[in-house]
């Protein structure tokens, strides 16, 4: 502890995640001295509603800070933040809802309507964000249309993000990273959109100032710096390393998301991809998935019905064959977004067979998981010879099993890095902290493990995802 109190330049990064929230203390080097980690709660109070208690986890977030920040005196704390929630408050700053998360789908009709207009498409092109419930803007447009009572009292409409950082700075601002997440903003300009604003029925000034992720402030109620840091995706990519030339980032932790730097935004025909900023020229072009790790907790304690630790549930599915022995799942129990952007779209289990044991069901949860994310990967990276010379950067939780990195590997015929830090949006925070201080920013990311792919199962596996891509669309009627 001693040693810790006396050491120089350590800065802090705060991940506000959907399940939980992670503070962890770095050095220059982005070594680990210490970390902290508290959950808690996400709330279904009616059917395709997904909240949370935004007091709740304001005072997870300074409890985190609390205790990271004991004995030390941090160079600043820096902010990466679950991105796509929504909070109305009022003029005194009182939440008038929950905060309703990414996977909330109470704006489903709206959504499905809108995307197949015109004007659905004109957002689209001007915004990067495809017309889904998972987007804060949908979610306006639902309290327009059936809550106007909240609608007519909201002041702002801001992100869990803005709210915590409202609450320990006293200003009301978003980054560009955030906020190009929420269908509000314009990806050419970096400025919300008035012709969106317009349609939703709201000014400007009813949603925070965009800034830089560099934005720095003190905090009102003690001697710590606060940087604004981004949104946790774009991050990941930063703190993984995965912004370099060559790289792609694939994460999965609650959700999932697969990512690809650009140097100017992108836009998707069809639209079936994101597109974020990050800072200057950089930007991501991404699909994200509602169905990551999630899935396997609904399995353990849902169908499984078992304590038993997830190292157990995977040692029992590594002994399992490439390809489940014909099982295959698709896994949209929380419909998805990113390629198909259906809120409606349900899970399938095929291929069922009375010798399928609860270890198959493991390993196709895990396929199938993948298989998805690969699905987004074949759209940002369509040449299969550009795929084998790019290397998937990992991070999440995901990252912590070799059995899963592995089948990424094998799945995905790429070359696949785990970061020594894994939580790769704590250090992208960071990073970010370090250059808002006027120091060049730390690009050169220590790698941990490697995975190769193994050619003895590329046929299976391809067999395998082009069953899963044809499943959505021939059960969808259904």
């Amino acid at each position: 502890m001693d040693q810790i109190k006396h050491m120089k330049s350590l800065y802090i990064g705060i991940d506000i995640g959907t399940t939980a929230t992670k503070a962890v203390c770095f050095d220059k080097q982005g070594n680990v001295i210490r970390q902290i980690s508290k959950s808690y709660e996400m709330y279904h109070p009616k059917p395709d509603w997904s909240v949370q208690n935004p007091q709740e986890i304001l005072e997870t977030v300074k409890e985190c800070i609390t205790e990271i920040t004991k004995d030390i005196q941090p160079q600043f704390i820096s902010f990466s933040s679950a991105m796509q929630s929504i909070i109305a408050i009022d003029k005194n700053g009182k939440t008038l809802t929950d905060a309703i998360l990414w996977a909330d789908n109470r704006a489903a009709a709206i959504a499905e309507k809108l995307k197949n207009s015109d004007k659905g498409k004109h957002f689209y092109q001007k915004t990067g964000i495809p017309i889904h419930p998972f987007s804060p803007m949908t979610k306006i447009a639902w309290f327009k249309e059936f809550d106007s009572e909240i609608f007519s009292r909201t002041f702002k409409f801001i992100s869990i993000k803005e709210y915590i950082w409202h609450h320990l700075t006293n200003e009301y601002f978003t980054d560009t990273s955030m906020a190009s997440g929420t269908g509000l903003l314009n990806i050419h300009t970096l400025q919300w959109d008035e012709e969106v604003l317009d349609f939703l029925e709201i000014k400007p000034h009813q949603l925070a100032t965009v800034c830089e992720v560099t934005h720095q402030c003190k905090g009102i109620s003690d001697d710590f710096l606060y940087i604004i840091g981004g949104g946790d995706g774009a991050l990941a990519n930063l703190g993984t390393g995965a912004m370099n030339e060559g790289c792609i980032a694939l994460t999965i932790g609650t959700s999932g998301a697969v990512r690809l730097p650009i140097d100017k935004p992108y836009l998707d025909e069809q639209m079936r991809t994101q597109c974020y900023h990050l800072m200057k020229d950089q930007y991501l072009t991404l699909g994200a998935v509602n169905n990551g790790a999630i899935i396997l907790q609904w399995l353990r304690e849902t169908l499984l019905k078992t304590e038993q630790s997830f190292e157990v549930l995977f040692e029992e599915a590594e002994k399992i064959p490439a390809g489940s022995e014909g099982l295959l799942f698709v896994p949209y129990l929380l419909g998805e977004r990113a390629p198909i952007w259906d809120a409606s779209a349900q899970g399938a289990l095929l291929g069922m067979h009375i010798t399928h044991t609860r270890a198959h069901l493991v390993r196709a949860t895990l396929e199938g998981i993948l298989f998805g994310l690969f699905q987004i990967t074949e759209i940002l990276l369509p040449d299969p010879e550009i795929r084998k010379q790019t290397k998937v950067m990992a991070s999440g939780g995901f990252g912590k099993s070799e059995l899963w990195l592995q089948m990424t590997a094998d799945i995905f015929q790429m070359q696949v890095e785990t970061s020594q830090t894994i939580e790769g949006s704590s250090w992208g925070a960071v990073m970010i902290g370090i250059q808002s201080q006027g120091e060049k920013i730390i690009n050169e990311t220590k790698t941990g493990k490697t995975y190769y792919p193994n050619l003895a199962y590329k046929n299976v596996y391809e067999v395998s995802f082009n069953k899963f891509k044809k499943v959505y669309p021939l059960l969808k009627d259904f």
